[in-house]
């Protein structure tokens, strides 16, 4: 880690993360008049990602070397999602229809377009950054933030290694990434804190999500009971072994389809994570099916909530908000690009009359990916959270096919 830093024991860092966190809720439960009327403008959980973020803005941890953050997302994310799809009722899932798939896809073609139209507008204004061709060039390194926002951090590098990008402008547009992709997730988080007054002033239909919502709680109303020492130690078990068995599946299909089938790199099939995250969903779907279901009663979710929040967390320690003055051309790239996929977003689901869980999820699967998208989904309610992890991987499958298209209209504009 950065000997520039003022922590750099890991220890440390995960002890200073969990005090953040507990003071949150903390103060969230107190009786307080004050912290009554600060929690009902600030959601708890955009504080547990904020917060660590200025740990990393004012140099108190290096976030973007943590050991922590690493941990976190590759041993908590698979863990939980175990955990948070363990009572997963497709059925309910299957009745959320078309307008959910239709808004992942607009929000796909937002990103996809709106690439191209920010190069346009923004090289109107510096017309340094086109008739460049270089490794360095800004449209290449705009190819990997297609990448990673329509899919994630292994279409952004597959677009990285597709066109030659330079490392310096990677290293700008790896900065704009996280600096739009972290601002918009804490957009989402707030408008999910105030989405039930949203939904109703818009008049959305929410029958559909207060069905999965009332069958989640009848469930567990029925099963809720004070876990004993061995359901808890069941509920860890499931959720670890589960992450285990992701990994080792991971550890032999990712070598096995890039030596022998190169050409599914195009759909990131070689990438460990991905298969990580499919396995470990795939593995809590299958268990929704079987008593160990039952195991909601005694907390599953609840545990698994525990390690989403410690994901935020560590999401925020990873962020640098001042970063983005360093490259402020680029800034204006990234605010045009993502107000064009939102607004895009916003559009269609007005016209569609979506609630407003269906346009964050939609957006969070394309831009957060697997990390994130269960995040903002369990924001709403724990047990949507598994639909925020089918929309990442679906994400997964079409990202890398869609920037690769975005890249060449890029080439295109800029040359």
């Amino acid at each position: 880690m950065d000997s520039a830093a003022l922590v750099t024991n890991e220890g440390i860092v995960l002890g200073i993360l969990a005090a953040i966190l507990g003071g949150i809720f903390y103060t969230q439960q107190s009786s307080h008049g004050f912290w009554q009327k600060f929690y009902q403008w600030v959601p708890a959980l955009l504080l547990c990602y904020f917060i660590p973020s200025l740990l990393n803005t004012f140099n108190i941890v290096d976030g973007e070397t943590s050991a922590v953050a690493k941990v976190v997302k590759t041993y908590f994310l698979p863990a939980c999602l175990v955990l948070l799809t363990l009572s997963l009722d497709l059925k309910a899932i299957s009745r959320l229809g078309w307008k959910l798939v239709l808004l992942f896809f607009v929000g796909t073609f937002g990103i996809f377009i709106g690439g191209p139209i920010a190069l346009l507008i923004v090289g109107a204004v510096f017309p340094e950054m086109l008739g460049v061709d270089g490794a360095d060039a800004v449209w290449r390194g705009m190819t990997t933030i297609a990448g990673s926002w329509i899919g994630g951090g292994a279409n952004q590098l597959a677009m990285k290694e597709t066109f030659a990008v330079g490392n310096t402008i990677f290293s700008a547009m790896v900065t704009v990434d996280i600096i739009f992709a972290n601002i918009w997730l804490a957009v989402l988080l707030y408008l999910a804190a105030n989405s039930q007054r949203i939904d109703t002033k818009l008049g959305a239909d929410l029958s559909a999500i207060n069905a999965i919502k009332q069958r989640f709680e009848h469930f567990e109303a029925q099963h809720k009971r004070i876990p004993s020492l061995a359901e808890l130690m069941m509920i860890l078990a499931i959720a670890f072994a589960g992450a285990g068995i992701g990994h080792a599946v991971a550890g032999v299909m990712s070598p096995f389809i890039a030596e022998n089938y190169p050409a599914l790199k195009a759909l990131s099939f070689d990438a460990k994570f991905l298969w990580v995250i499919m396995i470990a969903t795939a593995m809590g779907i299958a268990l929704s099916f079987t008593p160990l279901r039952q195991l909601e009663g005694a907390g599953a979710s609840r545990i698994g909530s525990v390690m989403i929040y410690f994901l935020v967390a560590s999401i925020g320690l990873s962020m640098d908000i001042t970063a983005i003055v360093d490259v402020p051309k680029y800034f204006l790239i990234g605010v045009i690009w993502m107000l064009i996929h939102a607004g895009l977003l916003v559009v269609v689901a007005r016209l569609i009359k979506a609630p407003l869980f269906y346009m964050a999820v939609a957006s969070q699967a394309n831009v957060g990916g697997a990390a994130s998208a269960p995040v903002v989904a369990s924001a709403f309610h724990p047990s949507l959270a598994s639909i925020g992890v089918l929309l990442a991987v679906l994400g997964y499958a079409v990202g890398t096919y869609v920037a690769y298209l975005c890249g060449l209209v890029l080439r295109a504009i800029a040359l």
